[in-house]
């Protein structure tokens, strides 16, 4: 059902845990299925150099949230941006179709840790 890279993803999450200093913190949740995400970075020069995550979920949600901060680690703002959800969906070698849209948790919750990070810049 799942690939070995969400398997991977899910027993040993990349960049799990709060951030206390964080720069930006972005929520997101589906209420179809309870998941819920936060995203946490810390940006220097327009780069994220730090992500952190907490989420509630099933596998398929710990591993797009896995998979979000790796691909947007070190990217800048912009570049983390345009992480869509396909972007997630292939770097985890794919996802059930009932899981796909969990690949969505990711990607509106680190918009949302931009958005927050934009806002409390200026």
């Amino acid at each position: 059902m799942y690939s070995d890279k969400v398997i991977e993803h899910f027993m040993s999450p990349r960049n799990v845990g709060s951030m206390v200093d964080a720069d930006g913190v972005g929520k997101f949740g589906d209420p179809n299925c309870g998941d819920s995400l936060t995203i946490y970075i810390k940006v220097k020069d327009d780069v994220i150099e730090d992500i952190s995550f907490l989420v509630f979920g099933c596998t398929a949600s710990v591993a797009t949230s896995s998979m979000t901060t790796v691909l947007a680690k070190d990217k800048t703002i912009e570049e983390a941006l345009k992480i869509k959800e396909e972007d997630i969906v292939e770097a985890l070698d794919g996802l059930p179709e009932a899981k796909l849209h969990c690949s969505n948790l990711g990607v509106q919750a680190l918009r949302n840790a931009i958005k927050d990070y934009l806002d409390n810049k200026k």
